[in-house]
């Protein structure tokens, strides 16, 4: 894991298309800006693994609802 120290107002680059900027902090808050281009999908952690369980669960299903494999 790369570890960087910014400051308030300071950047991130991660290839040529994404730039983080530290917008605020607060305490131990953080709040980040993220310029992305709208193909690069930007979450926070609980909901990417939200979402990674809801795309588990519906392979499940369509394995489940796939004729021939009933009962297996």
């Amino acid at each position: 894991m790369l570890l960087l120290t910014r400051k308030l107002g300071e950047n991130i680059r991660i290839g040529d298309d994404v730039k983080i900027t530290i917008v605020e902090v607060k305490g131990n808050h953080v709040k980040l800006g993220i310029d992305a281009p709208p193909s690069v999908k930007v979450h926070r952690e609980e909901i990417y693994e939200r979402i990674q369980q809801e795309r588990r669960e519906q392979a499940l299903k369509d394995a489940n609802d796939t004729p021939g494999t009933q009962g297996k």
